[in-house]
């Protein structure tokens, strides 16, 4: 594809980086931003640097924030004693858009993944632990997704607190297997959430 600008050309370069995009459609967004004022350009560039720049995560359970402590951990009508675990924030957005869930979360940061280079230690897996520890948690709900690196996650999880006197479930598979929590439908989902099972290694039958 030849661009009669190198700006554009660069510009379409950059948009073409982010995830599902290609050049057709890169280009399209820079032709947007031509074809209106400045001052989209200007709020567009803005946002996205105030993104990079004031983003916060939460002490607590590591999700994405405006403030230090995000606005579901410093909710007081919360169940503190119902933490439910998951990969990362899209799964939270996930299962609150379900509007069954109102226990705490603890984000993980990423699941188990030898082939991608990602052991335990690359996880809030210590920080977990951590929180365990208290005593203030009474059932831990092991929402990850259905495939070989999220039951090895939950494996591992399994083993790591298997001395504390907490109850660990998982989601009811109304979640096909390999499937990840992000595409499932709300109904679907909060349902695996409210039907949710004692945890069991499932490695094998994988």
């Amino acid at each position: 594809m030849e661009f009669p600008s190198r700006l554009i050309e660069n510009a379409v370069n950059d948009f073409a980086r982010l995830p599902g995009v290609g050049k057709k459609t890169a280009l399209r967004f820079v032709l947007f931003l031509l074809r209106n004022d400045e001052a989209v350009s200007r709020s567009f560039s803005e946002s996205v640097l105030k993104l990079r720049t004031e983003i916060r995560f939460c002490s607590v359970c590591h999700n994405i924030s405006d403030q230090d402590i995000c606005s579901i951990c410093s909710d007081k009508t919360r169940d503190e004693s119902l933490l439910c675990v998951v990969q990362d924030i899209r799964d939270v957005m996930a299962i609150e858009n379900t509007g069954l869930y109102r226990g705490r979360y603890h984000i993980l940061g990423g699941i188990i993944s030898p082939m991608e280079g990602i052991g335990p230690d690359d996880l809030s897996i210590d920080s977990l632990t951590e929180k365990i520890a208290s005593g203030k948690i009474k059932e831990i709900i092991l929402a990850l997704s259905a495939t070989m690196e999220g039951e090895t996650t939950c494996f591992f999880i399994h083993k790591k607190l298997n001395s504390f006197p907490v109850q660990l479930t998982t989601i009811a598979r109304g979640i096909s297997v390999g499937d990840d929590l992000e595409y499932a439908d709300e109904i679907t989902l909060g349902r695996s959430i409210q039907q949710r099972v004692p945890y069991k290694n499932n490695i094998g039958s994988i």
